[in-house]
């Protein structure tokens, strides 16, 4: 069940708390929607819109899925899943550690750096069309990330000390 269904229309700070979520759900599900188009676009079919974002967050480092997942906050099986398929399409070549023999290392390919930058650009553009545009303003934003960045300080500690 989405978190739109269960809501019920109630006053006060945790009807905006349960705004906020359902907000922050469709926002992830529409930035998805987004790359997707701009994938397409571009006429690359062989790689989906999480696999174009873990690219993306790859950028000029090289990781370990590990790393990845505690970076990106994506999903074990789904990282390993999206790693593979990327492998396989050549966009990220992968090496054993040297140190480590179970870890992998992963990189980005030309064809890898080429979909980062495609959506270095896309999101670019959309940086300057945000206020002419979308009309949010750009003194906005660092207020914006601040509870953002608070709010998911605030799921980890929940998870961590089981509050």
């Amino acid at each position: 069940m989405a978190l739109a269904e269960s809501v019920t229309p109630q006053a006060g700070p945790q009807a905006e708390y349960l705004e906020l979520l359902q907000l922050v759900e469709r926002l992830h599900r529409q930035l998805l929607d987004v790359v997707k188009d701009e994938l397409d676009r571009e006429g690359l079919e062989d790689v989906n819109s999480v696999q174009a974002l873990l690219l993306f967050n790859i950028g000029d480092q090289e990781l370990t899925a590990g790393e990845l997942r505690t970076r990106g906050h994506y999903l074990g099986s789904n990282v390993s899943y999206n790693l593979k398929k990327l492998v396989d399409a050549g966009y990220i070549r992968h090496e054993r550690s040297s140190t480590d023999r179970r870890s992998v290392r992963v990189s980005l390919t030309e064809s890898g750096h080429a979909v980062r930058e495609q959506l270095n650009e896309l999101f670019a553009r959309q940086a300057g069309s945000l206020h002419p545009v979308g009309g949010v303003e750009g003194e906005t934003l660092p207020t914006v990330n601040t509870a953002l960045t608070r709010i998911e300080r605030f799921w980890a500690d929940h998870i961590r000390f089981r509050m």
